[in-house]
């Protein structure tokens, strides 16, 4: 087994993305990580809504645009074309950590396929929608009112960003 501490500090914020679909099997090993993330109580609340609908997909970056504010062209899904939506019961009061730990989880499994990945805001506004709640009823999810976390973005990576030095004195021990 490698060294945990060296494939997290390989990981990196991936912001731009070839057009190569992401293979089921790489996507399904990624969604794998995430479903063994730590979570409250053992309860593993977060559902992982994973889209490769290239037309579903585009719709969501348009409307996550939209809300950032941004001008089109903008892809604030960077031609990623994978998107894991991860959404939990709005009534779980440790949804935000748990969901947390789930994109973390896959972010970090993604690298180690070799994959880019990125954690995109505005899910919670996005499953406030018109769309965001068509995609939760195509995903099976009309029994509760479900936030979203948070977008995690994959595909092949065209470029890798090297790691931002670490901002040194954010260690106090308290012996």
């Amino acid at each position: 087994m490698g060294d945990l501490l060296d494939a997290i500090k390989a990981r990196r914020a991936v912001r731009c993305y070839t057009e190569q679909m992401v293979e089921r099997e790489k996507i399904d090993k990624v969604i794998e990580a995430g479903l063994y993330a730590a979570n409250g109580k053992g309860l593993q609340s977060p559902y992982i809504i994973a889209i490769t609908n290239k037309e579903l997909r585009d719709r969501l970056s348009t409307l996550n645009r939209e809300i950032g504010g941004w001008d089109p062209p903008f892809d604030p899904f960077y031609g990623a074309p994978v998107v894991l939506l991860v959404a939990v019961d709005e009534d779980y009061k440790n949804r935000v950590y748990d969901g947390a730990l789930v994109i973390g989880n896959m972010m970090l499994e993604a690298s180690s396929l070799g994959l880019g990945s990125c954690w995109i805001h505005r899910a919670r506004e996005t499953l406030k929608s018109r769309l965001g709640q068509e995609v939760l009823k195509l995903a099976g999810l009309t029994d509760k009112t479900y936030e979203g976390i948070g977008f995690c973005i994959l595909g092949y990576p065209k470029d890798v960003p090297a790691a931002a030095p670490r901002r040194e004195g954010r260690v106090r021990y308290v012996d």
